[in-house]
């Protein structure tokens, strides 16, 4: 029986991992910087690892559909097993809204992604002022809502390696 991750699941895990706290950390830094050169690039770069975060995903999920995942601990109560999936998949599905709203946003705030400053990105909205704002506000409460589910992540992680002493944990490293 499988115990652990493949090498490319877990590189895919920890890759998403760094990129997303980075897109957070830079999205909140970035957010309330007056007009300049400086925030323009910042948005830039925030769109570009958005951009490849959404990508990424969508390889993650087909590598995670042809290469099945370790079994959960035996131990595990059916609660926390509905739990753990519930988790995962407001996980995935962060994963895919939140650039998704992003790209949206850009769109109809008129502001065209162009990936590493190479490869225009297609809108997908005309531009509609009062519609890039809803946007944006509906992407600030997709990432608030990350926050949360990515703290429930890492404390339910926590929780298995430092209170429960399972394989949990280990599966992902």
């Amino acid at each position: 029986m499988n115990t652990s991750y493949t090498p490319i699941a877990k590189g895919l895990h920890w890759l998403m991992a760094v990129l997303i706290l980075g897109l957070l950390a830079l999205g909140i830094y970035m957010h309330d910087l007056p007009l300049s050169p400086q925030k323009l690039e910042l948005y830039s770069w925030h769109k570009w690892a958005g951009v490849t975060v959404f990508l990424l995903v969508w390889l993650r999920l087909a590598w995670r559909v042809t290469h099945q995942p370790p079994a959960l601990p035996t131990a595990m109560s059916p609660l926390m097993r509905g739990l753990a999936h519930v988790g995962h998949a407001a996980l995935y599905g962060l994963m895919i809204a939140i650039p998704l709203s992003g790209w949206l946003m850009s769109s109809a705030k008129g502001f065209q992604t162009v990936w590493f400053g190479v490869l225009p990105i297609p809108d997908l909205l005309s531009r509609d002022k009062e519609l890039g704002h809803l946007l944006q506000e509906i992407h600030e409460v997709l990432n608030w809502l990350l926050m949360l589910t990515l703290a429930g992540h890492v404390g339910a992680a926590l929780w298995h390696h430092l209170v429960l002493k399972d394989d949990t944990l280990r599966r992902m490293r």
